[in-house]
């Protein structure tokens, strides 16, 4: 065949223009946008726990139940593509800095961002499928052969991008969405908790807690308006456009590669199916319920309502009525009560709304009754979206906020010995999160402190935001918490779900098949 360059473009050409390199970096941040706010990725980092059990229109149920998970799976075939394009990118651009036409400044900072990413992209990819394939250096054309490169050296790589990272990059950003330092110190504290570093982990943690303007909101249900994204408690967001066109949807013309829905899909993925009820029609401000994921009993029973505002603020419970009923509904009364509370027959027969109790939603042993209404995550809910239908929202996707440094910097004390220091840790955050009036209760005592009760506050404060999955691996807790607290998944995780399978495609594609070969026990 005859190949013919009408543009007469190359990446050489390009990546040596300042412009052109900063094209190259700005694609590197864009496959942040194909885990996070986004179903697959979701499905990654969420199910599968003791949280979550699938919904009616769960479409990932292999990574929810484990039952089916295998080297088909299309999740993870999909997410295996776009992280090993993005490290290509990164590589790529590691090495062409240097002749990118840029100020030494800017050079600096852009290989800043680009090695967080690069490491960013490989933790993802060493956390999901363990050591397979890595490399360093750009690939250009096809390439048919892969390597299996043990665990250690992904995580050597890591640290090291992470330390320049920590060093190239600014304090603070005025173009939102950009890594900077302290984003870089807090995910490596991360990456130091993951190896069992707990000092380098507690001192880079407590480094972004003190040396820099982040603080708790006042109020935990402040975090998800979206008139207040943009707030003092986020490290770091993948940020999407109000504009949505702007977003990540494919274009056959101006975004070939893109998603199929692009934005941030998770106002979608947690809301019960609510318009088929007396009293409801679908609107904007209830959300299109896509049915896909609801919570288990052991997460609802998490909160103490009584005190702790996160409940109120992660759960939808109350649907109000927004099309009359004649005789039974006015506009604004109460149409759908779900609850984690057995009630009455006596007293739902006595009321005018329709209510799914805990024993309508769930069976005894805790599997689902009825995936199709129950409490729903309310977190990314997007009522300012233009129309009914519309699938994207620009609500940023929280990647790092100051409660789970706080929360890392805990597990990091605590696993040092240090309960004190780990108990006023958790202790701030859980008084952030206190009632009015109930702060006092909301306090525990060393004696209340335990690698599982970590975890419970880590669920209670970060339920949804894509970090369930790998902090059970982390703990090493996976297979037992999920077994314990979800029986669902619980009755097929093994203990070789704490990687998942290579994508056939990938086994297909490679000639060194004996070498390169699929994680033990999937086929």
């Amino acid at each position: 065949m005859e190949e013919y360059n009408p543009s007469g473009l190359t990446a050489d050409a390009v990546y040596t223009t300042p412009a052109g390199f900063e094209s190259l970096v700005n694609a590197a941040y864009s496959y942040t946008r194909w885990w996070y706010g986004k179903e697959d990725g979701i499905s990654m980092s969420e199910m599968g726990t003791d949280l979550w059990l699938r919904g009616a229109g769960d479409v990932n149920p292999d990574l929810t139940e484990y039952t089916t998970l295998q080297s088909s799976s299309r999740a993870v075939e999909s997410l295996w593509g776009k992280l090993y394009t993005a490290v290509n990118l990164c590589n790529a651009g590691i090495s062409r800095v240097g002749n990118s036409g840029m100020t030494d400044a800017q050079k600096t900072v852009r290989e800043g961002e680009l090695r967080f990413l690069r490491a960013f992209y490989y933790w993802h990819i060493v956390e999901t499928w363990g050591g397979v394939h890595f490399t360093t250096t750009e690939t250009s054309g096809v390439q048919t052969t892969s390597n299996r490169t043990p665990v250690d050296t992904f995580y050597k790589q890591i640290v090291e991008d992470l330390t320049v990272a920590v060093a190239n990059l600014p304090n603070t950003t005025t173009d939102y969405g950009r890594v900077t330092k302290p984003a870089a110190e807090a995910f490596l504290a991360k990456i130091y908790l993951t190896r069992g570093d707990n000092q380098q982990a507690a001192t880079l943690a407590q480094k972004v807690i003190s040396g820099y303007n982040f603080t708790l909101l006042p109020r935990y249900a402040d975090l998800w308006s979206m008139t207040n994204l943009e707030n003092r408690e986020i490290v770091w967001a993948v940020n999407y456009t109000k504009e949505l066109t702007l977003n990540d949807r494919v274009d056959n013309t101006l975004y070939p590669d893109g998603h199929s829905r692009g934005g941030n899909n998770g106002h979608l993925m947690w809301l019960m199916k609510y318009d088929d009820q007396p009293g409801m029609v679908r609107d904007v401000a209830n959300g299109r319920p896509f049915n896909r994921f609801m919570p288990t009993k052991f997460l609802l029973n998490l909160f103490d309502e009584t005190k702790d505002s996160r409940y109120a603020a992660s759960f939808r419970t109350v649907w109000l009525a927004n099309t009359a009923v004649a005789g039974r509904f006015a506009v604004g009364d109460t149409a759908i009560l779900a609850t984690k509370k057995a009630i009455p027959a006596s007293v739902q027969t006595s009321k005018k709304y329709v209510t799914y109790d805990v024993n309508t939603i769930y069976n005894a042993n805790g599997t689902a009754k009825n995936r199709l209404q129950y409490v729903c995550l309310r977190k990314f809910e997007d009522p300012t979206r233009p129309t009914i239908q519309e699938e994207q929202s620009a609500r940023d996707a929280y990647v790092i906020r100051l409660a789970d440094v706080y929360l890392m910097a805990a597990e990091a004390q605590f696993k040092l010995g240090n309960t004190a220091q780990a108990t006023t840790l958790i202790n701030t955050v859980r008084e952030r999160a206190a009632l009015p009036g109930k702060a006092a209760d909301m306090r525990i005592t060393a004696s209340n402190l335990s690698l599982d009760f970590i975890l419970d506050e880590r669920a209670r404060e970060l339920a949804g935001e894509q970090v369930r999955w790998f902090d059970l691996k982390r703990t090493n807790k996976l297979v037992e918490r999920v077994k314990a607290n979800n029986p669902e998944a619980g009755a097929s995780i093994q203990a070789y779900h704490t990687v998942r399978p290579i994508p056939q495609r990938q086994l297909d594609a490679i000639l060194n098949k004996e070498e390169f070969t699929q994680n033990p026990s999937y086929r």
